[in-house]
């Protein structure tokens, strides 16, 4: 289980961990791509959100049973299916506890290949997911405020290394992020506007701009999931 997460918002970090399930679910033959923010359908050019997902899954508790969580899962192409955030929960509503997302994450691991969007770590269950996956990689753009989140989050001791979206005029670079937070560098995205249009337009999945492409590309490769087992330290 590999999961991808930020330190900020807006960090990119849906968008590659969409690319990466694409393009593991060819190289592998089958893949799960898990939202526990709620942004993949849009990414992947769902015309609506689904209405049953993973939040479901976590309120009905510790009976949860766990070939449930397979039958959430929507096909986004042929070898990756996509298990969506589903349900919001009310106000009122107690927030999921660490022991749920361990759960969850002990669940998710019996499965194929499966790929989670954490997001921004907020809540218990999303830092127990990253606690439990066999690998984390950190999303980062060159930006001193999610540098700065970043060195001041414990999760980011755990991770196997780091994803840099970059952007022109920054005066950090990926040599910078890596230093601080003492964690190498895995793959760079840069910005272009060919993957702008993609995400806005929903058409990741049928046609990946060629710089995201070569990024998942490599991340999937530098993991060992292609099937040269290279391998990178939880």
């Amino acid at each position: 289980m590999l999961a991808f997460w930020s330190s900020k918002g807006g960090s990119g970090t849906s968008v590659v961990a969409a690319a990466c399930a694409l393009h593991a679910a060819q190289v592998q033959g089958g893949a799960r791509l898990v939202d526990l923010c709620g942004d993949q359908p849009a990414i992947l050019g769902f015309g609506a959100d689904p209405e049953t997902g993973v939040a479901d899954w976590l309120a009905i508790g510790p009976e949860a049973p766990t070939d449930a969580l397979d039958r959430l899962g929507v096909e986004v192409v042929p070898g990756l299916s996509l298990v969506p955030h589903g349900r919001t929960a009310g106000l009122l509503e107690p927030v999921a506890a660490a022991e749920a997302g361990a759960a969850l994450a002990v669940a998710l691991r019996d499965g194929p290949l499966t790929i989670v969007d954490v997001g921004v770590p907020a809540t218990p269950v999303a830092r127990a997911v990253i606690e439990v996956a066999d690998v984390s990689l950190l999303v980062m753009r060159e930006c001193y405020v999610s540098l700065r989140r970043a060195v001041r989050n414990p999760l980011t001791a755990r991770a196997a290394g780091l994803v840099v979206v970059q952007e022109p005029g920054r005066s950090l670079g990926p040599a910078d992020l890596a230093q601080v937070v003492a964690r190498p560098v895995i793959a760079r995205v840069p910005t272009r506007d060919a993957i702008c249009r993609a995400v806005d337009a929903g058409t990741l999945p049928a046609r990946m701009p060629e710089p995201l492409a070569r990024a998942a590309s490599r991340i999937v490769r530098e993991l060992g999931l292609d099937g040269n087992r290279r391998g990178v330290a939880a």
